[in-house]
């Protein structure tokens, strides 16, 4: 089985296709592989947001916690999908929990890290929060079905 740099991972990738192989190569000496198990937190809602995760195998449920209702799950994420913008934007907090639904092997990119080369090349850092805006719009659209199916017109029609 042929391996793959991280560079040639994730320029195979919806969000970072077409990007300069120089900021490949700066993006992925961020990042390094990571295995989760079924159950364990990628992130929890409120901790520091000092990283972003690519799935590259398995499932990442994305949770939001109900006082009334327990972990809600918004959005299920499974290969190739971006988990996380919150290390790009301040406060750099997470807005959700983030777990494995399976053995899930990621790359792990250090926020830290990609800021300061953002702040070093803001052609860079324009392309990443062009790309992770992107990702956002489409976090959003995809909660805003999900309120529309849970809180649809009762009355039916």
């Amino acid at each position: 089985m042929p391996t793959h740099s991280i560079d040639q991972i994730i320029g195979e990738l919806p969000t970072f296709a077409g990007l300069d192989p120089a900021y490949l190569e700066l993006i992925s000496g961020c990042g390094i592989n990571r295995v989760f198990e079924p159950g364990e937190y990628l992130a929890r809602e409120g901790d520091p947001a000092d990283s972003f995760f690519v799935v590259r195998h398995g499932r990442v449920a994305l949770e939001i916690d109900s006082p009334a209702r327990g972990a809600l799950i918004v959005e299920t994420l499974g290969e190739g999908a971006v988990v996380g913008w919150s290390w790009l934007f301040a406060p750099h907090r997470w807005s959700f929990d983030a777990r494995a639904l399976e053995t899930t092997r990621a790359i792990a990119f250090d926020g830290a890290c990609l800021r300061g080369k953002c702040d070093s090349d803001h052609a860079l850092g324009y392309e990443l929060m062009r790309r992770f805006a992107a990702v956002m719009l489409d976090r959003l659209q995809a909660t805003r079905l999900r309120l529309l199916d849970v809180y649809g017109n009762p009355g039916g029609s």
